[in-house]
C-alpha cells in the first residue's frame, strides 16, 4: 500500500509541475493559474473516483488502487499547502484583492469540481 501511495504521489506531482509549466511556469499568473486549475481538476477526479470506486460504485477496484489513486495520485497533484503560499505571496506583494480572489475561487471551484465529479459518477452507478 505504502509503495502505491508513493508511486502515485510522483505521478501526481510530476502531473502537476507539467500543468505549472502550461500555465507559464516562473510568472505569477502561472504559478497561481496553475496551481488553482490542479487543484479544481485534483477535486474533480478524487469526486468522480471515490464515488466510482465506493461501495455502491460501479468501478471495482482493490483497495490498493483506491489509494493509488485517491491518496497517492490526487494527494501528489493537488496543492492546497501551495495555494496558502500562493494567497500569502499575493497579500505580502500588496495584492490583497487579488488573494482574496484567488483564495475564493480555489475554494469555490474546488468544491463544485468535487461536487461534478460525485454527480457524474453516482449517475453512472445507476
Amino acid at each position: 500500500m505504502y509503495l502505491a501511495v508513493g508511486c502515485g504521489a510522483a505521478i501526481g506531482a510530476l502531473a502537476r509541475y507539467v500543468v505549472t509549466l502550461l500555465f507559464g511556469g516562473g510568472s505569477v499568473f502561472g504559478v497561481v493559474g496553475g496551481t488553482l486549475a490542479v487543484n479544481i481538476v485534483g477535486s474533480f477526479v478524487i469526486g468522480l473516483f471515490a464515488t466510482l470506486s465506493g461501495p455502491d460504485g460501479r468501478l471495482l477496484v482493490s483497495p490498493t488502487v483506491r489509494q493509488f489513486v485517491m491518496s497517492g495520485i490526487c494527494g501528489g497533484f493537488t496543492t492546497f499547502s501551495l495555494a496558502s503560499l500562493d494567497t500569502l505571496l499575493l497579500i505580502l506583494a500588496g495584492d490583497a484583492a487579488g488573494a482574496a480572489l484567488y483564495l475564493g475561487m480555489t475554494i469555490v471551484l474546488s468544491l463544485g469540481a468535487v461536487w461534478l465529479g460525485h454527480a457524474i459518477a453516482a449517475w453512472v452507478n445507476r
